[in-house]
C-alpha cells in the first residue's frame, strides 16, 4: 500500500519533507524476482532452527566429502591458500601432462594416415 508523503512542518526542514511512509511488499516475485536463483532458500535454510535432518545439499555428499570439508574448514587462511595453490599447480600439472599424451596420440595418428 502506498503511504503519505510526510509534510514540511515550517517549509524549512527539507530532510523532513522528503521521509515518505510507503510500506513496499517484496513477497511479489514479479516486483522483486530472485537476483541469483536459489540464494534465498539457502539463506533460508541457516536462519531456521536446528533440525535432525540435514539439508538437501549434504544429503548427497559421502563420508569423504565430509571429511575433507571439515579438514578444510579447520584450515588457517594461509593454510588454505596454500591448498588452493596446490590445487591449482596440481590441475595445471595435469593440463600440460593432458597436452602432451594428446600431440603424441595425434602424432601417430598422423604418421598412420600417410
Amino acid at each position: 500500500t502506498l503511504g503519505k508523503m510526510a509534510a514540511p512542518a515550517d517549509g524549512s526542514d527539507l530532510e523532513t519533507s522528503l521521509l515518505s511512509f510507503e510500506k513496499l511488499d517484496r513477497a511479489s516475485p514479479d516486483l522483486w524476482p530472485e537476483q541469483l536463483p536459489g540464494v534465498a532458500e539457502f539463506a533460508a535454510s541457516f536462519k531456521s532452527p536446528i533440525t535432525s535432518s540435514p539439508p538437501k545439499w549434504m544429503a548427497e555428499l559421502e563420508n569423504d566429502d565430509i571429511d575433507m570439508l571439515k579438514e578444510l574448514g579447520s584450515l588457517t587462511t594461509a593454510n588454505l591458500m596454500e591448498k588452493v595453490r596446490g590445487l591449482q599447480n596440481l590441475a595445471y600439472q595435469l593440463g600440460l601432462d593432458e597436452c602432451k599424451y594428446y600431440t603424441v596420440f595425434r602424432n601417430q595418428l598422423d604418421s598412420k594416415v600417410k
